[in-house]
């Protein structure tokens, strides 16, 4: 077999492996996917009135708040779920696991990319969850065209596949998993302090910096305009920009730490 058939059908099987792991085991994803849904459902049902009163700057009507609320936590929800990619990966390096692959005829990479894959699904996966409560207590997007739904769906993939990079990397270099889940808490703390909740407008001077310049609030900005038609400006571009980056540096920095010959 020639290497980039060995690689896909390696990388295949450890995509099951992922996939088996997260079907038997599916408290660690549920756990992880009810944080955005619980934000979601407390934002707009006990601030949802006040918040909008404020952000449309009219009467209280939540329907304005569900509208900016849905698509940061649609980016939560992503990197919420990657968290518990990190703990599978940090229990793979710490269990032995890793260390019998090592010994058997199988591409050195698709390990990682079974992690990889498998991630990007439960991230979609959860997003598509969270969306569909959205919409089950008011979200609608009734000006978005077919071009701009791919778009919104096509950063999405992108911004999971970015921030799964960067779990593998905080699973390999983590002792083990508790670890691995503190490592990775600023995937969900960074939305937080994003234009999730409000605009960076409204938050203090000296705070503004913070909440602007970090990948979710690009990225948050973009799909508000995709899917609302809101102005986007130049966030689409930054929120690519990271996405790129934090691929490239999460894929070097896994593999780099994957190849390292174990002491």
């Amino acid at each position: 077999m020639s290497s980039l058939s060995l690689a896909v059908r390696d990388s295949s099987t450890m995509l099951r492996r992922n996939l088996l792991h997260a079907r038997r085991y599916p408290s660690l994803t549920l756990n992880l996917l009810l944080t955005p849904i619980m934000l979601l459902l407390l934002f707009v049902y006990i601030f949802g009135d006040v918040m909008s009163a404020g952000i449309g700057g009219g009467g209280a009507d939540r329907s304005e708040y569900i509208a900016y609320l849905v698509p940061g936590l649609l980016l939560m929800t992503i990197g919420s779920t990657t968290i518990g990619t990190a703990v599978s990966v940090s229990n793979d390096m710490t269990e032995g696991i890793i260390a019998r692959f090592r010994t058997m005829a199988i591409h050195r990479t698709s390990v990682i990319t079974g992690h990889v894959i498998g991630s990007v699904l439960q991230s979609i996966a959860s997003v598509v969850l969270v969306g569909a409560v959205g919409v089950a207590i008011g979200f609608r997007s009734t000006d978005a065209t077919a071009l701009e739904w791919l778009a919104a769906f096509g950063l999405l993939m992108l911004f999971a596949l970015a921030l799964t990079w960067i779990a593998v990397g905080m699973g390999m270099v983590s002792p083990n998993a508790e670890a691995a889940s503190n490592n990775a808490m600023p995937l969900i703390f960074l939305p937080l302090i994003s234009s999730t909740f409000v605009p960076v407008d409204a938050m203090p001077g000296w705070f503004q910096p913070i909440a602007e310049y970090q990948p979710f609030t690009p990225a948050i900005e973009t799909l508000r305009g995709l899917l609302l038609g809101s102005e986007i400006g130049n966030n689409g571009w930054i929120a690519i920009g990271w996405c790129l980056a934090l691929s490239a540096l999460g894929y070097y920095w896994s593999k780099a730490t994957f190849n390292r010959d174990p002491k």
